[in-house]
């Protein structure tokens, strides 16, 4: 007897996969080398060689995107996501490019609630590898990791606190009990080891961990001390936290642009993979729904802004002529945020005739209000006045009784630190890198936005009953003027460059240095932002990047690639080996000139 056991293969048209990947490819270059550049472990054995070894326990606190997502839905639309991460990983390429629909309805939260959708249900991965690498090739805290393994670190002694970066605080908590499980792990770390804590977060990660400590800094370890939330007490940041060390750390403000226009310019410096998913992928509009769903970025708004009716925007951020960081002979001055070149009128749409706008250029106060009034009501009542605040407070009184009001805890100006005097801040960024500071917008026509047609019927939930901020569209119809970045426009000789619409300040490449480094050398150094005198030191480095190695090498110093260059390696280690006290101010940027020209007092 005979048997055919030969394999048939239906035919299947593989072309749009080839594609795809040759497109991926050309927005990663070297994409199998990225991982390796022979550097590995050298910054480890470099201090095991000088008898340092793990001293203190330490906590990896990853930045806004860096964590990996996966479904654990078991609704019969979601099942075929299960247990695969829908964010990081080739896995999202293949989800995106073939069950695109389903991957951006699983991803996108409810505008109500800020929480699953129904039937979806998208939690953080866990452990060392959440957010090691981004995907394969790629890393993120990986060098980190590798380094202080050298040095006798592993899981006993090592923890990285993944997050599902796309919630707000108080529902990372809600949902997710994060803060409370991170508490329980730096005690049984201190019972363990019997030493206090190192944390080191990164970029979005240096305002999470402030709501567990104090501004993790300011969020972290007010979250852990209040008796209503952590109830750590007034002393626990003291007794279990030995530095936080913020590396990049958005302290004063990122993304706003992408809440209004959904473009990739000013949400956060996502990896190529991640930026080339939702550029490709996604037109502008719908990226403008995932951003305004996910209010955890909305943590990183602009300080200050006069949501509460608090003007001081151009305190920090300068006015129609002036800002702290402007450069001598600068033909436009950065205090304008938001300019226009032109207006771009566009015919009536279905009949309907929508009044002309004036085009007036805009500081920071008038900037966030005019983006908050071009957002649904959902995203205004519910992500942003509930969740955070975005003032500044000088009055001591004032700031301590902040300390009860979890609005307050992600932003430096309206929070003390804790009452810590042995803990120590050490901020570190990267500075040379060309950054966005200020924009150029262009206005088109008004257009139907369905998710404009809730703002008549939303309740208003702000506590201060200010509901002033919602929008009246014209005619009361659910029509948005479209406005984006004015990419038609660049001029690089004149000062400010503008490339692309967009006017280049300094900072790393995605975070503006006033943001990075102000309260660093400035804002704390006061005891109104500071009563516990906690010491705080600012190492800059220099971003000199080696253009034939992918990702800069050992001296780049990239809002994101800053994770794997030596300097800033070597300083993680000498604190969590004991020899922090070696670590002291190193300045290559004009940081404290510009931070004393901030309006502080």
């Amino acid at each position: 007897m005979e048997y055919d056991i030969s394999l048939k293969i239906p035919d299947i048209d593989l072309s749009r996969v080839e594609l795809e990947w040759k497109r991926f490819r050309s927005n990663i270059p070297e994409v199998w080398k990225l991982n390796n550049d022979g550097r590995e472990f050298q910054v480890g054995e470099a201090m095991k060689e000088r008898g340092l070894t793990a001293h203190y326990p330490v906590v990896l606190v990853p930045g806004i995107v860096s964590t990996g997502l996966e479904s654990w839905s078991t609704s019969p639309d979601y099942r075929a996501f299960f247990r695969k991460k829908l964010w990081g990983g080739f896995n999202m390429v293949s989800q995106v490019a073939f069950n695109r629909d389903k991957w951006i309805t699983a991803m996108m939260l409810d505008p109500i609630t800020g929480l699953d959708p129904p039937g979806a249900k998208i939690r953080a991965a866990e452990g060392i590898g959440a957010a090691s690498s981004f995907m394969t090739g790629y890393w993120i805290w990986s060098k980190i990791v590798e380094n202080l393994a050298v040095v006798n670190y592993d899981t006993n002694n090592l923890h990285l606190a993944p997050y599902d970066w796309r919630l707000s605080m108080w529902n990372l908590e809600e949902r997710d009990g994060y803060f409370s499980r991170l508490k329980s792990t730096i005690e049984g770390l201190k019972k363990r080891q019997g030493k206090k804590t190192v944390i080191a977060a990164h970029s979005m990660g240096s305002t999470v961990g402030p709501h567990f400590c104090h501004c993790f800094h300011c969020l972290s370890f007010k979250w852990v001390e209040s008796p209503e939330h952590g109830g750590g007490g007034p002393d626990w940041v003291e007794n279990h936290i030995e530095s936080c060390i913020t590396i990049a750390g958005t302290h004063l403000a990122k993304a706003m642009a992408a809440f209004l226009s959904g473009e990739m310019k000013d949400t956060v410096q996502m990896n190529p993979a991640g930026a080339y998913v939702l550029e490709r992928f996604f037109s502008r509009k719908e990226r403008q729904r995932l951003f305004r769903s996910w209010a955890g970025s909305a943590s990183m708004w602009m300080k200050v802004t006069p949501l509460e009716q608090i003007q001081g925007g151009t305190d920090v951020w300068g006015n129609v002529s002036w800002a702290p960081d402007d450069e001598p002979g600068s033909l436009h001055t950065h205090g304008e945020l938001i300019a226009f070149r032109r207006a771009v009128e566009a015919a009536s749409v279905q009949d309907v005739t929508p009044s002309i706008e004036q085009a007036k250029n805009m500081t920071a106060d008038d900037a966030s209000t005019w983006i908050l009034e071009r957002t649904p009501a959902t995203f205004q009542q519910k992500m942003i006045w509930t969740n955070y605040s975005f003032g500044i407070e000088r009055d001591e009184e004032i700031l301590k009784k902040n300390a009860l009001d979890p609005k307050k805890w992600t932003n430096p100006l309206e929070v003390q630190l804790p009452n810590a005097p042995s803990m120590k801040i050490i901020c570190v960024y990267g500075h040379g890198k060309e950054t966005e500071r200020s924009y150029w917008y262009a206005h088109g026509p008004h257009e139907y936005d369905e998710s404009f047609e809730e703002v008549e019927h939303s309740a208003c939930t702000d506590p201060t009953n200010e509901c002033n901020h919602t929008s009246h569209l014209p005619l009361d119809t659910p029509f948005a003027r479209t406005s984006w970045i004015d990419a038609d426009y660049t001029n690089e000789i004149i000062t400010p460059k503008v490339r692309n619409g967009v006017k280049m300040g300094e900072g790393d490449g995605t975070v503006s240095l006033l943001s990075l480094g102000a309260m660093c050398v400035e804002g704390w150094k006061r005891p109104r932002w500071n009563p516990g005198g906690i010491n705080v030191t600012t190492v800059e480095l220099p971003h000199q990047p080696v253009p034939n190695i992918p990702r800069g090498g050992a001296n780049t110093s990239d809002h994101v690639d800053i994770l794997g260059s030596t300097s800033l390696n070597e300083l993680i280690l000498k604190v969590a080996t004991g020899v922090g006290h070696e670590i002291e101010d190193q300045f290559v940027s004009r940081i404290q000139e510009f931070a004393r020209q901030v309006r502080w007092d």
